[in-house]
């Protein structure tokens, strides 16, 4: 059996009981770059653990390997745990994954997690909606395949909806704001970085469409981070209630 789990947005503690209970039982753990390691230590002594972490320019193993260690591993008959960040099937490869697992008919099992998208804005006091300021909520991956013929169209995007939660999108940000502008977002559009959103390296800066990248180049801010377009973002100063730092 393999358990596509989802480990959270980074607090080792959101990590569902289901998913806890999976990963105790673990014969071998396949976990991710931004996986705490208190959470990994959570699996018996006797378990495998096994870095696959990925980031931008740097993978320690590629997608076709990474596959091919939950099967190998699987067939095998061992019990594996596929530790992923915040929700396997949120821009997670979750479903890639199970489809690969599925040609090899290997049983899997599915336990949802807990999204950054929605959890890093609700730690620094951002709810994605609200009965006075959204209705309606887009989450949107900023990092995208070129070659891909679904690409994010932005200026859509712009005045679809009332909040836009933009995952992995830093290093295109300016582009972003810019597309934004150009549907029809004011350029006083309130917006919010939040990195590391749920630790105890949570860094929150709030701007407006017109100045957040001037502030995240002076405060140098990188990857992991949520960006959040919308008047809730207004909310960051009265209902921030995580300790964590914060700069307007």
């Amino acid at each position: 059996m393999v358990s596509i789990i989802g480990a959270g947005p980074g607090d080792p503690e959101l990590i569902t009981t289901k998913g806890l209970k999976l990963l105790q039982e673990a014969d071998v753990v396949v976990y991710d770059r931004l996986i705490q390691t208190s959470l990994v230590n959570q699996s018996k002594r006797s378990a495998e653990r096994i870095y696959v972490g990925k980031r931008a320019g740097s993978h320690s193993h590629d997608q076709h390997a990474i596959d091919r260690i939950i099967i190998d591993h699987a067939k095998r008959g061992k019990n594996i745990v596929r530790l992923k960040g915040g929700d396997p099937f949120l821009f997670g490869r979750g479903a890639e994954e199970a489809q690969k697992l599925k040609r090899a008919r290997i049983p899997f099992t599915i336990v949802p997690g807990v999204t950054s998208a929605i959890a890093a804005p609700a730690y620094a006091g951002i709810p994605v909606t609200h009965r006075k300021y959204s209705s309606s909520v887009a989450i949107v991956t900023g990092h995208q395949d070129s070659t891909k013929k679904n690409q994010v169209d932005w200026k859509k995007i712009a005045t679809a909806v009332d909040s836009i939660i933009i995952l992995m999108g830093m290093g295109r940000l300016g582009k972003i704001v810019r597309e934004l502008i150009a549907g029809g977002c004011k350029r006083n559009t309130k917006v919010a970085i939040i990195e590391w959103g749920t630790t105890n390296h949570q860094l929150t800066v709030t701007g407006t469409l017109s100045n957040i990248v001037k502030k995240v180049n002076s405060h140098k801010l990188k990857p992991p981070a949520i960006i959040v377009v919308g008047e809730v973002v207004g909310l960051h100063r009265t209902l921030n209630w995580f300790k964590s730092s914060s700069v307007e």
